[in-house]
């Protein structure tokens, strides 16, 4: 069977133990494959210690089956630390979209062929009350500036993944992320209006 890698995205979200980056990728496919009705993959690796160390997720997205769930070359790199951002950046493909939380992040020297993302999801999710909810604020950002997964379907699995106890204060994190994410694609828009 012939495997038909246009229609797969393989997203990496990169950061560092106790970030809740393992939990952002499980709610992607969540939201991918119940919500959705796609198919995804989903591998994770940690440093030698569990919190603190760098830690990643990939998730693989695709409109049919996945028969091998890694890409040398993610089409999107979501970063929420220097070192995910660091050790991954190179590995971007060429015309990838890169992500990154401007409380923790320094990029330098951009292709200037990506796509190219950023929020302060830290000090949004700081601003709720809880800084642990960054991996929320950055998923509703996501699921508003690119459509591998609908913005309904995003939601429906964070407040599905989430305790009963958190669900109203994690959907006002993810609602963060979703309206900074469209209120930058509007101005986005607007600057690229042609004039007349």
């Amino acid at each position: 069977m012939v495997r038909n890698m246009a229609h797969e995205k393989p997203i990496l979200i990169a950061g560092f133990g106790g970030q809740g980056v393992i939990m952002a990728g499980d709610i992607l496919g969540k939201a991918a494959t119940i919500y959705d009705h796609k198919f995804a993959t989903m591998t994770q690796a940690y440093g030698p210690e569990a919190r603190g160390s760098s830690c990643s997720a990939q998730i693989m997205i695709s409109d049919g089956e996945i028969f091998f769930p890694f890409a040398e070359a993610p089409q999107v790199l979501i970063c929420l630390s220097q070192e995910g951002y660091s050790k991954n950046v190179g590995s971007l493909h060429p015309s990838g979209v890169l992500i990154w939380d401007t409380d923790l992040v320094q990029t330098a020297n951009l292709n200037p062929d990506w796509t190219v993302y950023h929020i302060p999801a830290t000090r949004f999710a700081k601003e709720l009350g809880n800084k642990m909810m960054a991996n929320i604020v950055m998923l509703g950002f996501f699921a508003a500036v690119h459509g591998v997964v609908s913005v309904p379907a995003m939601r429906e699995a964070v407040l599905t993944s989430v305790p009963e106890t958190t669900k109203e204060i994690n959907g006002q994190a993810f609602e963060r992320g979703r309206e900074y994410g469209e209120a930058i694609l509007k101005s986005r828009a607007k600057q690229e209006r042609p004039r007349g």
